[in-house]
């Protein structure tokens, strides 16, 4: 794939301009980001170690905090190294690479988040089936299907980016490479690669949205109608109001940053709303989907004790 451009490295600007914040912001995001190591790394050990949690909804909570990790990991390291460095360059091929992986995994956890929501419909909704549609294999293949789709998602920006010609300034007001302020940085047309931000990655946010808005609001309902114990009614609310406030806090900040203002919109809001979905979001996963469950509690106890 040839290079059309005379850039050979971007300057991130990070996330502010103010030097006297930079010691403070470096403390709080490396204290963050080794919260989230060490959560999402927890859980992914207690899911692969414990016997009793081979299961859908498990296996799937497995892959989120894998991916958590990895999601943190293609922004944070290089975030925390530019707070403490005066030259905050990054390669024309380290730029385009990290707005894959970030990108990719971005859109594999959307998608994942929805496969979640349908299997905790088909948990509840479905008891007596359960096993039979929830099946390894095929937990294995929408897994499988999940990252692929992700992957080429991601792919399909990456390449369009990297054939954009950058004739002129280099200093990405951003803390990672993303499209936009790239498309920001181009010369020449953008149409296409603006029209792909709008359709594709629109619907990539979208429509895992809806459809996981779908499966909790059938959920709400059957149990609504169904359920005659108050107490069975507000634990599988409780439950189901927990992995809402997971999507919302993560698809919300998407949505407003590549749909509602993929045209134009203040690249210091962008960075304040990325922090959402790329800092704080992996960071909640772990507590809220393990705060009230008690067989994740009762394995992770069991671990730390085994441990020490």
């Amino acid at each position: 794939m040839p290079n059309q451009t005379s850039v050979t490295e971007f300057l991130l600007l990070g996330v502010t301009d103010i030097q006297e914040l930079q010691p403070l912001l470096f403390v709080l995001f490396l204290a963050i980001y080794l919260v989230i190591v060490a959560g999402n790394g927890a859980i992914l050990m207690v899911v692969i170690s414990e016997p009793r949690l081979h299961s859908p909804m498990y296996f799937f909570l497995g892959n989120l905090s894998c991916l958590d990790i990895c999601y943190s990991t293609v922004t944070l390291p290089k975030m925390l190294g530019n707070f403490l460095s005066s030259h905050k360059a990054i390669s024309f091929w380290g730029c385009i690479s990290q707005l894959h992986f970030f990108h990719f995994l971005g859109s594999t956890e959307a998608l994942l988040l929805a496969v979640m929501a349908f299997d905790r419909f088909v948990a509840i909704c479905k008891p007596l089936r359960y096993t039979l549609i929830m099946n390894p294999q095929v937990c294995t293949q929408m897994a499988v299907t999940v990252w692929i789709t992700g992957f080429f998602h991601a792919l399909m920006h990456s390449i369009m980016t990297s054939r954009l010609h950058f004739c002129g300034s280099n200093h990405i007001h951003h803390f990672f490479c993303d499209i936009k302020p790239l498309l920001k940085l181009a010369c020449g047309n953008i149409e296409l690669n603006q029209w792909l931000l709008n359709t594709v990655t629109g619907t990539m946010a979208m429509g895992p949205f809806f459809l996981t808005l779908l499966s909790y609001g059938y959920i709400i309902t059957h149990l609504s109608f169904k359920t005659h114990s108050c107490s069975m009614l507000h634990k599988a609310l409780s439950i189901c109001a927990s992995h809402f406030m997971v999507v919302f806090l993560f698809f919300a900040p998407v949505v407003f940053t590549y749909i509602c203002t993929t045209s134009g919109g203040s690249m210091d809001q962008d960075r304040i709303i990325a922090i959402m979905y790329s800092v704080v979001t992996p960071v909640l996963n772990p507590l809220i989907y393990t705060l009230r469950n008690k067989q994740v509690k009762g394995a992770l106890s069991k671990l730390v004790k085994r441990r020490f």
